[in-house]
């Protein structure tokens, strides 16, 4: 039956006068109430920008107070761990200054922003931009802070390497699992007279007995540097090579993340160069053959429910990238990590 006159009329009765913040339907007007105010909702491109819009809350260095906060976001602008090429260090303010993610996740049917008590706490405040080693300290101190308050943290590269010591404050009490999204391994040894370089982060956060090897999965794997992975296999890490998804699909992916982390406390980790340089060309070590930015989108989107503990979106370098994908698309993968954090049964109620 086709559309009719009596339907068009109905629906001018119905919508004509309706101001755009509401809604009929129960379930899309409990997310128009979160946002719409006064009539209105804030533009993207006005104020001062944040991490997904979120407000704002100073944290003192050294006498916090997260207040009744569920996940703090943070940056971490620090590169000094980089192999390749530099930049990182933008990445947060990249993607602070992304102006359109969110607020609603249509898929997971929520918008956490509005649903979660969320606040952007600004920078790791370091002590030096010279010493890469203080500067692991001053995140780990800084982590350790959000922990024991019982937050969430949800961090911003920076470099890989800022991911072990937030392992090592995550993990301090317990070992975590790992759902680890890159094109590389990460698990090298020293080299150039440090082993705090970025290629290494997660073999010193098994060796530092914060991370559970037997629960970590890397997904994405690719590249000229399988021979440094060692560690990986020998530790019982399970590896996904970019190459295999197309053959396994994104839901046995899924279904196998989720058997190896389980039901325990897990810490999600998505460095940008997992997606192919097509999507993510603003990075220190991009790697053909990657992932889409759909698919990483439905394997993130599948761990809902996961006990996720906190989680990273590392390596944007946007000065490598004249349309701001990269960092569009890094924003995008932190929305959906906020968003499942919704329903992690790791969150403070």
């Amino acid at each position: 039956m086709g559309f009719d006159a009596e339907k068009l009329e109905a629906l001018r009765r119905r919508y004509a006068d309706l101001p755009g913040g509401d809604m009929y339907d129960p379930k899309f007007r409990r997310v128009a109430e979160k946002i719409f105010k006064g009539g209105t909702r804030v533009a993207p491109y006005a104020g001062v920008p944040t991490f997904l819009s979120a407000p704002y809350l100073p944290v003192d260095a050294n006498d916090p107070d997260f207040g009744d906060l569920q996940v703090a976001i943070v940056g971490m602008p620090m590169d000094l761990g980089v192999t390749n090429r530099s930049g990182s260090r933008f990445g947060p303010r990249a993607l602070r200054a992304i102006d359109r993610i969110g607020p609603y996740h249509h898929v997971l049917d929520c918008a956490p922003v509005s649903e979660l008590r969320v606040a952007d706490i600004g920078d790791v405040p370091f002590r030096s931009r010279y010493r890469l080693e203080m500067s692991h300290d001053d995140i780990e101190k800084r982590v350790g802070q959000i922990v024991a308050a019982g937050v969430l943290p949800l961090s911003v590269g920076g470099d890989h390497s800022i991911t072990h010591p937030i392992l090592k404050a995550v993990g301090k009490e317990q070992p975590v699992g790992l759902i680890h999204i890159d094109a590389h391994c990460d698990t090298s040894g020293s080299f150039d007279q440090t082993k705090f370089h970025h290629g290494g982060p997660f073999r010193n956060a098994v060796l530092d007995g914060v991370l559970d090897p037997t629960r970590t999965i890397q997904i994405g794997i690719r590249g000229p540097s399988e021979y440094l992975w060692e560690f990986t296999y020998e530790s019982g890490m399970t590896v996904v090579h970019a190459e295999e998804i197309d053959g396994v699909g994104i839901p046995a992916v899924i279904e196998r993340a989720r058997k190896i982390v389980g039901d325990g406390p897990t810490y999600l980790s998505f460095d940008i160069d997992s997606l192919d340089p097509a999507f993510a060309p603003g990075t220190g070590t991009p790697e053909v053959g990657g992932l889409t930015t759909r698919e990483v989108l439905e394997l993130l989107r599948g761990l809902k429910g996961l006990n996720i503990v906190g989680g990273d979106v590392v390596e944007v370098a946007p000065q490598y990238d004249a349309t701001a994908n990269t960092a569009h698309a890094g924003a995008q993968v932190l929305f959906e990590i906020l968003s499942l954090m919704v329903f992690s049964p790791a969150l403070r109620k």
